[in-house]
């Protein structure tokens, strides 16, 4: 074994392995940098220039590639509140707070350091135990697998803040979210609203960025002031490699549960983050600053997301199941250079196993210390007037949005889930409990069902069954232990109080009840359904309608905090609203659904620029011209088409404007 290791390890630092690893690692990065790309567009990017590559060489790129992915996207989720991928969602509750404290550096130095013992970690575990896991992934069956689905969303009470019956209403409306489209038992389409484009359902990367992204860009185009100020990233990086030091131990228990989760196929890193987050929130002790600017808030789910690749790689591997986005396109990539998963993969190609861990290891350290030297000047651009950002990261977020299926209805899709999360966070609803249920809802209906068909109800007695379970309701009396329902006496502010506080009654509760029709509609379509086609979403809906109903029940006759005039209740306290940045949102997709997306965003960052950030038509033009170069650029590379609109289909145009 140990000869193995040392070989693969010569093999990898050969000339040529390390700079195709290295210009890996720089593309992980900049995907990584760009809001919601992630591993499968970067995989997707270089899948193409493996054809005919050595496999150690191709196996150093691709690893390399997905490595530093977690990594780079802590930029964008600590400085500007944006996650950069599903998996760094987690991360912006505490890391941008502290951010905008002025302690960016303190959160970017515990990010990078926690993310690098997380990497290294995961590449250990799949390095000493790529033997041994192979009868511990057999353990898990449908049912345990159905179960640790359940134990996910009992992180939803730590996430609810001080409303619990919030948090529970948005975690059944994220299921229901979750199971539009085909139904894993039957393939019956369900609650469509007649669109062939729901068959398939909603993709993820379009939840993530409409609910997370479009409200913190409504927050800054309103305010229209950099995202900080002064020294951007502070004077925090020796602290923040001391915080963790001093959290050793979490770092140790949250990679652990990075490489687990990414053991089992399926879960991936829309989860483990906010496992970690759920876990971190649930073991302490002081609970306060949580969701402020707590700096254990960022270490949990940043070294949870980069063990998450060593678990991940090890169902690819050994069995071929991927066990995330970015591992099936790693796994389409793996057979192009002729390498088989399976058994073999731990014995007459051991070596390749271990030159992947390897890779792993090192692009965790050399991806780290790239970032620590990249911070200061990717912080700069947090010192920029966000109006004169916006038009760009709306153009990147779009794009980005458009990869989930390259159709123009990924763009209305994003539109209307970012006009949810822009509601869902003036009223208090939490967001982060949404994603839980839409990330575990497909999951757990699929396990499910397999579970009743080989086992039939009496699953719910087997050993790891009831493990789980017991975890599970351990976790829910923790996340309960200090929090109260909707009567206004909870022990901190959270989200949702302060919500309550700064909006009238009306608003809230025609807001819960447009909530209320949703899960009316989907339990009326699925009582259409057959049993087993309907029973999840119906039971998803009947949940949501039952709490939805609570919170419009105590924002009618429960205590509340002395309601504002409703003619503010879109203001904030310096008395501008969020409908300006919803207008220039509606701008944009009405353009691209008239024009395409390329002379949607030529017409749209001038008048941005022009009309929104006072800036000059020269400036506006060149700006303009950057922006579209680049997004031409990135088109041409990944080799796409971009959203066409109706003029697309009336004239012949050429590419990009096809």
């Amino acid at each position: 074994m140990l000869e193995t290791l040392a070989t693969s390890l010569v093999a990898l630092l050969a000339v040529k392995n390390l700079a195709y690893m290295m210009l890996g690692i720089f593309v992980g990065l900049a995907v990584g940098i760009l809001p919601g790309l992630g591993g499968i567009a970067g995989m997707a990017l270089l899948i193409p220039f493996i054809h005919g590559m050595d496999q150690t060489t191709a196996l150093a790129m691709l690893i390399g590639m997905v490595a530093v992915i977690p990594t780079g996207d802590t930029f964008t989720s600590v400085l500007m509140g944006i996650p950069g991928s599903s998996a760094s969602q987690a991360t912006v509750v505490d890391g941008y707070p502290l951010a905008k404290k002025g302690q960016a550096a303190r959160a970017l130095s515990a990010a990078f350091s926690a993310s690098l013992l997380g990497g290294v970690f995961g590449a250990i575990v799949l390095t000493f135990f790529v033997i041994v896991a192979k009868p511990l992934i057999l353990f898990f069956s449908s049912a345990e697998l159905f179960m640790l689905a359940i134990l996910g969303l009992s992180v939803v009470g730590v996430l609810a803040g001080g409303s619990v019956i919030r948090g529970v209403a948005a975690c059944g409306l994220g299921l229901m979210f979750g199971a539009i489209g085909d139904a894993p038992a039957t393939g019956e389409v369900r609650a469509s609203l007649g669109l062939r484009y729901l068959d398939d359902g909603i993709p993820l990367v379009i939840i993530g960025l409409g609910l997370f992204a479009f409200p913190e860009l409504t927050d800054l185009i309103r305010r229209g002031k950099p995202i900080a100020s002064g020294n951007v990233l502070g004077a925090g990086w020796l602290q923040g490699l001391r915080d963790t030091v001093k959290h050793w131990f979490l770092v140790i228990r949250c990679s652990v549960l990075g490489v687990i989760v990414g053991a089992i196929p399926g879960l991936g890193g829309g989860v483990v983050d906010w496992i970690a987050y759920g876990h971190v929130v649930q073991t302490s002790r002081d609970q306060s600053q949580f969701g402020k600017g707590d700096i254990r808030g960022v270490i949990a789910p940043e070294s949870a997301n980069n063990a998450l690749q060593g678990g991940a790689l090890m169902p690819t591997i050994l069995f071929g199941i991927p066990g995330s986005g970015a591992m099936a396109v790693f796994l389409g990539g793996m057979v192009l250079i002729g390498i088989s998963p399976g058994p073999s993969m731990v014995t007459t190609d051991l070596s390749l196993t271990y030159t992947i861990a390897w890779t792993l290891a090192l692009a965790s350290i050399i991806g780290a210390a790239i970032c620590f030297f990249l911070a200061a000047p990717i912080a700069h651009l947090t010192k920029i007037p966000f109006n004169y950002v916006a038009p760009f990261m709306l153009m990147i977020i779009c794009f980005a949005s458009f990869q989930a299926r390259r159709d123009i209805a990924d763009l209305f899709l994003l539109f209307g889930t970012g006009i949810l999360g822009i509601f869902m966070r003036r009223f208090g609803w939490p967001r982060s409990a949404f994603l839980i249920g839409f990330v575990l809802a497909s999951q757990a209906e699929t396990y499910l069902y397999q579970a009743v068909q080989f086992y039939g109800w009496g699953f719910l007695t087997r050993t790891g069954v009831i493990v789980i379970g017991v975890l599970a309701l351990i976790s829910i009396l923790l996340a309960l232990r200090g929090r109260v329902s909707e009567d206004g006496k909870v022990s901190a502010d959270s989200e949702a109080t302060l919500a309550s506080r700064a909006t009238g009654r009306g608003p809230q509760i025609v807001f819960a009840s447009f909530i209320l029709i949703m899960a009316l509609y989907v339990l009326v379509d699925a009582l259409r359904q057959s049993f087993l086609g309907g029973v999840f979403p119906g039971g998803a809906a009947a949940a949501t309608g039952l709490f939805t109903l609570l919170v419009i029940y105590w924002l009618v006759r429960g205590p509340f905090e002395s309601p504002v005039n409703t003619d503010q209740e879109a203001s904030n306290k310096d008395g501008t609203t969020m409908w300006p940045a919803i207008g220039w949102f509606t701008l944009l997709f009405a353009l691209a659904g008239i024009a395409g997306f390329i002379i949607a965003i030529a017409i749209f960052i001038p008048a941005f620029l022009i009309f929104q950030a006072r800036k000059s038509v020269p400036f506006a033009l060149a700006y303009t011209a950057l922006c579209v170069a680049f997004m031409v650029g990135m088109g041409y590379m990944l080799t796409v088409y971009f959203p066409p609109g109706l003029l697309q289909s009336w004239v012949n145009l050429p590419w990009p404007l096809k």
